[in-house]
């Protein structure tokens, strides 16, 4: 028999051989030859340790020919295939997969899809979103438990088995036999590989190395589950048999290797802390008998019989690794817990030994991806469940010792997402294999490890344990797979219903609970800064909300309705027991520890949110579930703990304790976590509040919140336990905590969809935000399973009735806005709620923006001009369990207290303030709206008031207590105070004790002595030891220190009652006497409607208003009063004197006023600077703004141009010796090049079939039309005959502000010195304008120049046209003079370097011989054309619109052409060349030629003329008269005209080209026979024929019949050069441009530029009319032919390409985009770049070829530059626009700076999604792309975006 060693063919034989062997009679031999082939091939020792990859690889080839029996492995593979029954797709993806969710196909808010299934479903309309996948996945369609019907894809929507054949025995017959040996073969490699980590470093590089052998295996057992149904269930089979697993792995048996294998199996159970049962049954025994479920804690000491020997040396490695610093760890001993679920396994088949080992090598990301792919196999789905439920413990103790545990977590959920989500299966694991018992116990154990004693109320005798936030299992979140498991299985209301069952479950979760209550304790700081700011706080929350809050949101999602109400009373019931236990372990009597909070009390939480529920949904009567009074009274001591903490950290009492606890305090109310914190915590207030006795609460309140000491009448007092500066805001937070406790109704009655609209109000109120914002902003129920999905129907229904959308617009500064919603009018007018904003806003400013939005909606409606106050706004009606909350309102101990705080203002006493006040009315008005019952009106006798002599006020109702009249109150103050002073008046003695009895004085009332008197009531009544309860500690709290002043007691005459403070509040706010005049009296009807719109909004005195008639409307004593009081008009008050300290303020203030002054002055003249620059650099297209250098014509009498230098100040000209420079930009610009002659824009490829060619562009044309000159003719004069710089042509722009050159050099000196990190680079001479601050990098000196030039050289002279052109040729031999050595000379030398430099040297050197001065020549005067050009494309292509437009404000032309001007006179050229000649004079003899080698100069007709204009006019002497200039036009117009009458002649067919020919020979002798352009085109024609020039086949036919056609396509021809022509005149000479319509745009131009004799009428114009011959016509178009036709003799194919120019350039544009972003992000995202052939990590492609890049990519890195850094240099010479793929964000390349510019893709609401992180559909928005597109044309692009910064090539 073939060897292991065989070959192919070899191995496909035997395979066959023994296939057909298994199926006759002599099967069990050759089962028994096959084995042990197997065994031979797959022996552990061919693997890791043998030949290695090759043995491998051998061993794989062998499987795949047995399994084929022989045949060819793909053809076997489609053989399988087609008995694939598959309805669900199931495709499994690991991290980084592109995927989608729809949430309204989803049942289980987990489900996904790959992008496929997607594609193929129909998801329009739907709320759906694209999603990168955190930790890997499967696509769900085809699984109805998971998601609806309606949304599976085309593919699997076919139901299953009914048309799939069956599977014939002998197809996968050998699968059957082999795959067990092969998956043995596997287990065994791991079994190997695997060694116990020596001590505590683990072995991961061992681990990588064998998982790395092992890969081809893993791979093919993946690809075999890929081959469908059949196949899956074989291995199923194999994987689950029990029988396979006892053959071939128990270790029983002759085989030695299978043996050790198996030894080292068990040594790895062991070393797992888990055996055998056979090994736990002795210490399970002992364990039973001593089960209690009391949590002992055993001091100190580690570990107990518990713990096996796992346990124990994990224990020592923690507490190893535990550092400094750290507390003591605590054991407990739950004995209770079930051994079993913690440490004992058993391995019955391959596929639990399989998962056992995945675990140990912590879950290798292929074992993950097979063990998941074979999960559409039913009965592998639920043998998989469950044995990965045996092994929940055993993961989680790997998981807790993983150094990765980041990774393991991540495909820890990517396997239990898919097998919990799914209700059926969940329920089943649940009855068969106690998960819930597991989970609960896992849970509880893994915590236990990171117990600590916790410090909270009595730090040495506590018994209670908590976690320690600082441990690494919180830190690092390790505990999240399993608790979002638990969160999983609770969303199944069958597993839930479970879980609330079973009281036992309960009794241990409240106990898992409690190790978070008070866990992460902050102990204020009292001294000194504390040295290590922590922050485990983060991870406290994070617990609190993942492990605690979570869950209990999944419960109470299941009870909902009344048929639950046994499950609250049990969650109820647990939840107390636990929390008694709490208090007791604490020792807990009634105080709590000062200085200490903790945010987290969980049991609390569960409480308050299950009887919120109860009352809510389950119809629960309230007080059934309620505990005990003395229970309330502790409940309540701790949530009011922090909300007075709350204060106290806003108050800055807690700044030593770092910044960390305002985190800490922020995080609180946070929108993620505050509907599982601060609402549960107000909440439970609010019913402690409703059942307790309202003055015990109030007085609670105020000492938690410090403040009792304050509440005094007199005018100085003692705060023993707060200094003076934090008492303010202490007493702002004590009242602002009330309203907020009396006002809010989250749970006391409001229905959700209240709920949503109030919270989205607040949000909006705040600010105006976009859509995902606000999402992110309303709490929604943390859990996501509970149903109130954000972004469902109430949401977006809520959110259009509440607020309007502002589109996303534009700011002229370039910076981009999102879609926003912004809140209606009603809603500011009706809705607006102080309170909800108070109780939501994390930073204390958003209030005060609410409040400033508020004002602005008041004055913009003229509803009110002030200052308003937060309006009061009424509330929805309490639901009757809470009515007890009301009573709140009316208790003495509150009225004395707001008696107290009115009386404190009026009297100016220190430390109040208008909030205070605020404060105060709010609740005065909640008492009057609140009143209990109307009160009977009895006129009250005189004798009425001595029955309630002991205290304040008679009853406990606020609307009678406010007319009550307080006369006398005695007050305890210091010695000094001011009281003191003054007798007590005669009618009460001083006598304490006696002055109490006399009529209407009132007691010194204590909150706390009255407090302490009321608990001590209820604890008598509640327990008969009283006495031992209390201790003393008030006694000892409230002693003044001894070095405070004594404290007497004096009496003060108040002689007020609430009403008349209000009054006299009114009077003191209006600052006019008697302001305050009852409504009622001129308008009875007030009393019957109070709801007058008139008191909604306004300021304090319209508080006050509103309070006095809603007190008058309540009882008409009440109203009798307040006329009585407005009817004593009180004194008027004596003015007041002035003291020194006052006049010294108004003293200041003069000054102060002085300085204003002239600092403003200063400002003015800064600002006249100032507001030139403004107007050009904000907005680029306000054209009417005159710019600082143009200095109007108009001022003759200026003899020269005045420059303003913007860094010294001076004004003056520019001068040889000190030049004058303009700020510019040179940036090297392709725009131009990119223009094409389509008017089509190119579209951005999205198939495979739109690539785009590069070879329409401008650019591409141009560069061909070089190279074809450069090979026929003379180089040098090729150089002469084209422009360059279509591509990397150089841009100059300026913002218009000039600077002496030599004070620029000391700027730049300055900024290098200056290290601030800037966005440019000085070194490379980039700076920004000192004034503008707009981008620069050279400076462009000013030439000398005299204003008076211009008007004298405008005159029109009479000289005839040969004079001129004489004069013109003779300037031209004048020979440049080098200009002396003068500082202007060398500046235009170096900006002349600048310039050269700014574009790359292959966009420079264009000649053949490199260096040479033709280059230099050509480069210099095309820098003219291409600006010249450019301006033309800013001004939309043609000259139409006329005047100096934005681009000509920027221009900087004069300047740069004198710079040119002057270096391109240093190149003398030879006279024999110029072409000047050429043009004006008929050559004499032409025989005389003599035929030399050298290449022939390039025709006069294949000339560019504006190149020649250019070339013309930068050789003659500057500055240049205009006569001299409108010559040299009239000239070139000759040769362009006869360019296009030769074009033409080429264009149409030969009839035509007789007709036209014979035509013009009739007219020839005609006057105006030069100005007819029938009988020129005529003489070309026939010219023309001389040479081979029209025998090469017909070019693209232009069907000439009617001379209009001809006329048209001449002055097309003409027009591009008649309007750069008229650009250069206007910036040469001045002179606007004049506009004109689209038709008449030729004639406008020729007659302003001089070419039109001014006498001719419109009507009968022809552009031949234009022409100026200087010499006969037809000569010297005769002799221009005749070198065409020497020409073409030789080379006839060329003659007519380089004659047809195409002059006709459509506008340069970005590519276009598609509507939607998903098709550019399906095409690219997995596009494979053409250099590397990798998909790359950022794939980004260009805006404007469509290049396809990898950003960032070192692959395609080349010499140090990174694609994009590369591509944008070669496609736009150094700017670059990209659009990144995987962000959806477009990035700008200038140079070495990029800048992110933002996204032309938002969403339904106008918002960009950066990084696609919300994956909603994006749509183009084409405002933005037009605006993106018009800077980059308008080269502003440094301009407008700010955030620059520099790349590093690195792009």
């Amino acid at each position: 028999m073939a060897g292991a060693g065989a070959s192919g063919r070899d191995k496909r034989a035997t395979a066959a051989r023994l296939k057909t062997a298994l199926g006759g009679e002599s099967g069990a031999a050759a089962a028994g030859e096959l084995r042990a082939l197997l065994e031979r091939v797959l022996a552990p020792a061919a693997g890791p340790a043998g030949g290695g990859e090759a043995a491998a690889a051998e061993a794989l080839e062998w499987c795949r020919c047995l399994l084929s029996g022989g045949e060819p492995w793909d053809s076997f593979v489609q053989a399988v295939r087609a008995y694939d029954p598959a309805t669900l797709c199931g495709l499994v993806w690991t991290a980084n997969f592109v995927a989608y969710r729809c949430r309204t196909c989803g049942i289980s808010p987990c489900m996904s899809l790959c992008a496929e299934c997607f594609h193929q479903g129909e998801h329009a309309g739907h709320d759906y979103n694209m999603f990168r996948s955190q930790a890997g996945g499967a696509c769900d369609c085809g699984d109805s438990n998971v998601m609806r019907e309606a949304g599976f894809c085309k593919r699997h929507r076919i139901k299953s088995n009914s048309n799939v054949p069956c599977v014939p025995k002998d197809l996968l017959m050998m699968s059957e036999l082999v795959l067990p040996q092969f998956i043995f073969s596997l287990i065994q490699h791991l079994r190997e590989g695997y060694n116990e980590p020596a001590l505590d470093l683990p072995s991961e590089k061992d681990l990588h190395k064998i998982l790395q052998v092992l890969e081809p295996h893993v791979s093919f057992l993946e690809d075999l589950t890929k081959m469908g149904g059949a196949m899956r269930s074989v291995l199923t089979q194999v994987l689950t048999s029990q029988q396979f697993y006892k053959d071939l792995s128990s270790g029983v048996g002759e085989n030695a290797c299978a043996k050790k294998s198996h030894e080292k199996y068990l040594i790895a159970l062991k070393g797992s802390g888990l055996a055998f049962p056979e090994d736990k049954i002795a210490c399970g025994m002992q364990e039973q008998g001593a089960g209690t479920s009391t949590l002992a804690v055993q001091g100190l000491a580690g570990a107990t019989a518990t713990s096996g020997q796992g346990d124990s040396s994990d224990e020592e490695d923690q507490d190893g690794s535990q550092g400094v610093g750290k507390r003591k760890r605590v054991k407990l001993s739950s004995t209770t817990k079930d051994q079993s679920i913690m440490d004992v396994l058993k391995h019955k088949c391959f596929l639990e030994e399989l998962l056992f080992w995945t675990i140990k090598y912590e879950f290798p990301q292929k074992m993950v991806t097979f063990l998941l792919n074979m999960l559409p196999d039913q009965d592998y789905k639920i043998a998989f469940t469950k044995t990965f439920v045996q092994h929940y413990a055993f993961i989680m103790k790997t998981l807790k010792k993983s150094h990765e545990s980041d990774t393991m977590s991540n495909r820890i959920v990517h396997i239990s997402v898919q097998l919990f989500s799914n209700e059926e299966l969940a329920r089943q694991v649940t009855e068969e294999c106690q998960l819930l018992d597991i989970m609960v116990t896992v849970l509880l154990y893994m915590m236990e490890s990171c117990l600590i004693k916790s410090e909270l109320q009595d730090e040495e005798n506590s018994l209670h344990v908590v976690v320690n936030c600082g441990e690494a299992l919180l830190k690092n979140n390790t505990y999240w797979p399993l608790v979002s498991d638990f969160i999983n299985i609770l969303s199944h209301q069958s597993v839930a219903k479970k879980f609330l069952e079973d009281h036992g479950l309960l009794v241990t979760w409240m106990n898992f609970v409690s190790f978070f209550q008070g866990m992460n304790l902050n102990k204020r700081e009292l001294n000194e800064h504390v040295e290590f700011e922590s922050q485990t706080y983060y991870a406290a929350f994070a617990a609190e909300l993942e492990a605690c809050a979570q869950p209990m949101w999944g419960l109470l999602s299941h009870c909902k309705v009344r048929e639950t109400q046994e499950y609250t009373r049990n969650v109820v019931r647990y939840c107390l027991e636990a929390l008694q236990d709490w208090f007791d372990a604490i020792n807990f009597v009634d105080e709590p520890a000062p200085n200490q909070v903790t945010f987290h009390l969980p049991l609390h939480r569960y409480f308050a949110m299950f009887l919120s529920k109860a009352v809510k949904c389950q119809e629960l009567d309230l007080d059934t579930i309620l505990p005990d009074q003395e229970m309330l009274m502790k409940l309540m001591i701790h949530p009011l703990q922090i909300q007075a903490s709350l204060s106290e950290i806003h108050s800055n009492m807690w700044v030593r304790n770092g910044l960390q606890i305002k985190g800490q305090a922020m995080t609180y109310v946070q929108s993620h976590f505050c509907n599982s914190m601060i609402d549960p915590d107000i909440y439970l207030l609010q019913v402690c509040a409703s059942r307790l006795d309202p003055d015990y609460f109030i007085s609670s309140v105020f000492e938690r919140f410090k403040v009792v000491d304050l509440l005094t009448m007199a005018s100085q007092h003692q705060n023993t336990v707060l200094d003076s500066e934090h008492e303010r805001s202490m007493l702002e937070g004590a009242l602002t905590f009330l309203v907020l406790l009396l006002s809010l109704r989250l749970h006391l009655g409001m229905t959700d969809d209240e709920i949503l609209r109030a919270e989205m109000v607040a949000q909006l109120c705040m600010n105006d935000r976009t859509h995902s914002s606000l999402l992110d902003l309303i709490p929604e129920n943390p859990n996501p399973k509970s149903g109130i999905i954000p972004g469902s129907l109430s949401f977006e229904s809520v959110l259009s009735a509440v607020a309007d959308f502002k589109a996303p617009v534009f700011e002229p500064g370039g910076s981009m806005q999102q879609g926003m919603y912004t809140p209606k009018a009603e809603v500011w007018d009706k809705e607006f709620d102080p309170v909800m904003v108070i109780l939501r806003t994390v930073y204390r400013r958003d209030v005060q923006s609410a409040m400033d939005r508020y004002t602005a909606f008041l004055k913009q409606s003229g509803k009110f001009p002030g200052n308003p106050w937060p309006p009061y706004k009424k509330r929805t009606p309490l639901h009757p369990s809470y009515k007890g909350l009301i009573k709140l309102l009316h208790c003495k101990t509150l009225h004395i207290v707001l008696f107290t705080l009115l009386y404190k203002i009026l009297m100016d006493h220190q430390n109040l303030s208008e909030h205070v006040l605020c404060m105060v009315l709010y609740l005065i008005e909640l008492g009057l709206e609140n009143s209990p019952e109307q009160e009977a009106d009895e006129e009250e006798s005189a004798g009425g008031q001595e029955r309630c002599h002991d205290s304040w006020f008679p009853g406990s109702n606020l609307v009678s207590n406010m007319r009550h009249f307080i006369n006398y109150v005695r007050v305890r103050v210091p010695e000094t105070a001011p009281e003191v002073k003054r007798e007590p008046p005669a009618s009460t003695s001083s006598d304490g004790l006696a002055s109490s009895q006399n009529s209407g004085t009132a007691q010194v009332f204590s909150l706390v002595a009255e407090r302490r008197k009321k608990f001590q009531e209820i604890i008598n009544r509640n327990t008969s030891e009283a006495n031992q309860v209390v201790r003393p500690k008030t006694s000892m709290k409230w002693s003044a220190p001894g070095a405070t002043p004594q404290l007497t007691t004096a009496i003060l005459e108040v002689k007020e009652s609430i009403l008349s403070l209000l009054i006299k509040l009114h009077h003191k706010l209006s600052g006019k006497q008697n302001s305050y005049y009852p409504p009622w009296l001129d308008d009875v009807d007030v009393l019957v409607h109070p709801e007058i719109p008139r008191y909604s909004h306004g300021d304090g005195m319209t508080a006050v208003e509103r309070i006095l008639l809603k007190a008058a409307v309540q009882s008409r004593l009440n109203k009798r009063i307040i006329e009585e009081i407005c009817r004593k008009v009180t004194p008027p008050v004596p003015p007041k004197k002035i003291s020194s300290a006052e006049k010294k303020t108004l003293d200041k203030e003069e000054r102060r006023q002085k300085a204003r002054e002239r600092q403003q002055k200063l400002l003015a003249e800064f600002a006249s600077r100032q507001k030139s620059f403004m107007e050009t650099a904000m907005d680029v297209e306000s054209p009417d703004a005159d710019i600082a250098m143009e200095v109007a014509t108009s001022e003759q009498h200026v003899s020269e141009a005045i420059y303003d230098c913007v860094i010294c100040g001076q004004s003056g000209p520019s001068t040889e010796d000190r030049p004058t420079g303009l700020v510019v930009l040179l940036q090297a610009s392709s725009v131009l090049g990119q223009c094409r002659n389509s008017t089509e824009p190119k579209k951005l490829p999205t198939t495979e079939e739109e690539q785009i060619y590069p070879w329409d562009t401008c650019a591409a044309l141009h560069d061909v039309r070089l190279t074809t000159l450069q090979r026929y003719f003379k180089d040098s004069s090729c150089l002469q005959a084209v422009s360059i710089g279509w591509e990397g042509g150089v841009y100059v722009q300026t913002c218009g502000h000039t600077l002496h050159i030599d004070c620029h050099k000391s700027y730049m000196e300055s900024l290098r010195n200056d290290q601030v990190l800037q966005g440019f680079s000085v070194d490379k001479g980039e700076f920004t304008c000192p004034l503008c601050r707009q981008f620069a990098n050279s400076v462009l000196p000013c030439y000398p120049g005299n204003n008076m030039e211009r008007s004298l050289w405008q005159s029109h002279s009479n000289k005839c046209m040969q004079d001129l052109v004489q004069e013109v040729e003779d300037l031209q031999e004048q020979l440049g003079t080098f200009p002396s050595e003068t500082n202007l000379s060398k500046e235009m030398e170096s900006v002349m370097k600048d310039i050269k430099s700014t574009t790359q040297k292959k966009y420079t050197d264009y000649s053949k011989s490199p260096g040479s001065p033709d280059n230099d020549f050509l480069f210099m005067y095309s820098v003219a054309r291409t600006n010249l050009e450019l301006e033309l494309v800013h001004r939309g292509g043609n000259l139409c619109s006329g005047g100096a437009s934005t681009a000509g404000k920027r221009s900087c032309l004069n300047q740069l052409f004198h710079v040119l001007a002057m270096h391109m006179r240093l190149y003398s050229i030879d006279s024999a060349y110029n072409p000047w000649r050429k043009l004006t004079q008929p050559m004499q003899d032409k025989n005389s030629e003599p035929i030399s080698e050298e290449l022939p100069e390039v025709p006069v007709l294949y000339r560019d003329v504006s190149s020649l204009l250019l070339i013309q006019i930068l050789t003659m002497p500057q500055p240049l008269h205009k006569e001299h200039f409108t010559c040299i036009i009239k000239v070139l117009f000759t040769l362009l005209y006869t360019q296009a009458l030769a074009a033409l002649s080429v264009k149409c067919n030969a009839e035509d080209r007789m007709a036209w020919k014979e035509s013009g020979a009739l007219k020839k002798n005609t006057s105006s026979g030069e100005k007819s352009w029938e009988l020129l085109l005529g003489h070309v024609i026939s010219e023309l024929s001389k040479g081979k020039i029209y025998e090469e086949g017909e070019t693209e036919e232009l069907t000439v019949v009617n001379p209009d056609s001809v006329e048209c396509y001449l002055q097309q021809f003409c027009l591009p050069f008649l309007r750069i022509t008229s650009l250069l005149q206007h910036h040469l000479f001045g002179g606007d441009l004049p506009s004109c319509q689209e038709d008449e745009e030729f004639t406008v131009l020729a007659s302003c530029l001089g070419l039109l004799p001014s006498f001719q009428s419109a009507h009968q114009f022809t552009s031949a009319s234009c022409l100026d011959w200087p010499v006969p016509a037809f000569d010297m178009i005769s002799q221009w032919c005749s070198e065409l036709a020497s020409f073409a003799d030789r080379h006839p194919d060329q003659v007519k390409a380089l004659l047809i120019q195409e002059p006709k350039w459509d506008l340069p544009r970005l590519l276009q985009l598609p509507e939607n972003y998903n098709t550019i992000f399906q095409y690219y995202h997995r596009k494979t770049c053409t250099v590397c052939t990798k998909v790359p990590k950022d794939p980004a492609v260009c805006l404007v070829c469509g290049t396809f890049v990898c950003l960032k990519g070192l692959c395609c890195k080349q010499q140090s530059y990174c694609e994009c850094v590369l591509h944008s240099q070669n496609c736009g010479a150094g700017t670059g626009i990209f659009l990144l793929i995987n962000a959806s964000v477009i990035i700008i390349i200038r140079g070495h700076r990029f800048c992110l510019w933002g996204s032309v893709y938002l969403d339904a609401h106008g918002e960009e999604d950066r990084d696609l992180r919300r994956g909603k559909p994006l749509y183009i928005c084409k405002e933005r792309y037009k605006v993106l597109e018009q800077q980059w044309v308008s080269h502003t692009f440094d301009h407008i975006n700010k955030r620059w910064g520099p790349h590093y090539n690195g792009l």
